[in-house]
């Protein structure tokens, strides 16, 4: 493991900036994308907070609550992700250390660089799909979440799919060093997947957010 402390969440914002502008590798890309987006997430959360028992929003009530527990349940996961997203590009890195001197040993550096790198492509792909499962929750929010707040829920989707885009280059720089054909070949149909959601749902929740104004 780094010796850099792999829960930034309980850093000052000014600390994890000072680590993040400095030479380490952490927090690298999928790290900084998973802080970023519990940033758009808590915007999401917000509005449903300000939408939570008000006057005037009685029939959306159940709706609202469910969006916000499903908000503060998905910054509590991007916690766990940022963490997972270190620890699996750490350990990826390791697999470079291991012996190779024997035929034997370089057979399993390979098939654990293999393993690794795999991972570590996971790690931030998780990243994407728990920012796109929140990104479906402000297209809930904004039909009706607090008017006097509802910006907010289109900065909740833009921040998020920024974040997916962002962390996906993660992904991205480790498929060339992936063996395995069919898994880089079902990771990139997934990104497609994942892109064009995102979009479709941003658009959505702008739509709906200058509608409202």
């Amino acid at each position: 493991m780094t010796d850099v402390p792999s829960n930034f969440y309980e850093m000052t914002i000014t600390d994890f900036l000072k680590i993040a502008a400095s030479s380490s590798h952490v927090p690298g890309g999928g790290n900084v994308s998973a802080v970023v987006a519990t940033l758009g997430a808590s915007m999401g959360a917000m509005v449903a907070s300000l939408t939570e028992g008000k006057k005037g929003y009685e029939e959306h009530q159940a709706a609202n609550s469910a969006v916000l527990k499903a908000f503060m349940a998905g910054i509590e996961n991007l916690k766990q992700l940022t963490k997972g997203d270190v620890e699996a590009f750490d350990a990826y890195m390791k697999t470079f250390k291991l012996p190779k001197d024997t035929e034997e040993q370089k057979k399993a550096r390979a098939a654990a660089i293999e393993d690794g790198v795999k991972k570590a492509t996971l790690a931030p792909m998780k990243i994407c799909r728990q920012c796109l499962d929140l990104m479906r929750e402000a297209a809930k929010l904004a039909p009706f979440g607090n008017k006097g707040a509802i910006s907010d829920c289109g900065v909740s989707a833009i921040i998020l799919e920024a974040a997916i885009r962002a962390a996906m280059l993660s992904v991205d720089i480790n498929l060339p060093a992936i063996k395995d054909a069919a898994f880089a070949a079902d990771i990139v149909s997934e990104r497609g997947r994942l892109f064009a959601e995102a979009e479709e749902l941003k658009t959505f929740v702008l739509t709906h957010m200058r509608a409202r104004w």
